[in-house]
């Protein structure tokens, strides 16, 4: 019998038909909203990090100065060098990101674009290393709340916010947590020990992970 999923994001037409092809049930909806805010860039410095990719549309909404760029994730690093920007480092998580500035960059001041509900892990790292490090938030994550009468046998998380948003309303009970990357998966940790990570941090490879799984139950 196959599996009946549910993704915390919207899936394009292409991501659909790769469940469809596999004969897998699923149910989509967005578990967190972003909002862009309006942000001023007046300080100096001499790199930007960037952890997400709604940070990096927030933020090239307005005119900036270039400037290199350290960022976590490759499909980030690919939204920025698509608009001209040269990623300096890349990293798949923010704490590993945060000892490579560490250790090679301690010199430099940087700048984080994030959202309201960033992750600890990066600016206590450099504080604590006395980088000199600021931010500022271009966006705003709403947390959606929908509670679902159905049973899944897996629920798709593409970010430890959309974990959160889940959990409001609703229990995983023995649903396997499909998550994008090590950060979400720390998050889904709180709520379930059934959890299977992506090789790689994108929508396609959990995609992958969901189909490989409902092909091992059967």
């Amino acid at each position: 019998m196959s599996s009946t999923i549910l993704s915390t994001k919207k899936l394009s037409l292409a991501q659909q038909e790769l469940l469809l092809n596999a004969s897998i049930n699923y149910v989509a909806y967005d578990a967190i909203k972003i909002n862009h805010t309006d942000f001023t860039l007046q300080e100096k410095t001499d790199c930007y990090i960037f952890t997400s990719k709604n940070a990096v549309n927030s933020f090239f909404k307005k005119k900036v100065l270039k400037k290199p760029v350290f960022c976590v994730g490759f499909k980030t690093k690919e939204l920025i060098e698509s608009k001209g920007f040269m990623v300096k480092e890349v990293s798949i998580n923010a704490l590993n990101l945060a000892k490579i500035i560490v250790e090679k960059y301690k010199n430099k001041s940087f700048i984080h674009f994030t959202g309201n509900l960033r992750r600890p892990e990066l600016p206590t790292y450099l504080f604590k290393n006395n980088v000199r490090y600021n931010e500022v938030v271009v966006y705003n994550t709403i947390l959606r709340k929908k509670q679902f009468k159905q049973i899944f046998d897996g629920v798709m998380f593409f970010s430890p916010s959309g974990v959160k948003s889940f959990s409001i309303k609703n229990k995983i009970n023995n649903a396997i947590a499909f998550c994008i990357g090590e950060t979400t998966a720390n998050e889904a940790k709180k709520i379930t020990q059934n959890i299977i990570i992506a090789n790689k941090a994108s929508i396609e490879n959990v995609l992958v992970q969901v189909i490989k799984y409902d092909r091992d139950k059967q």
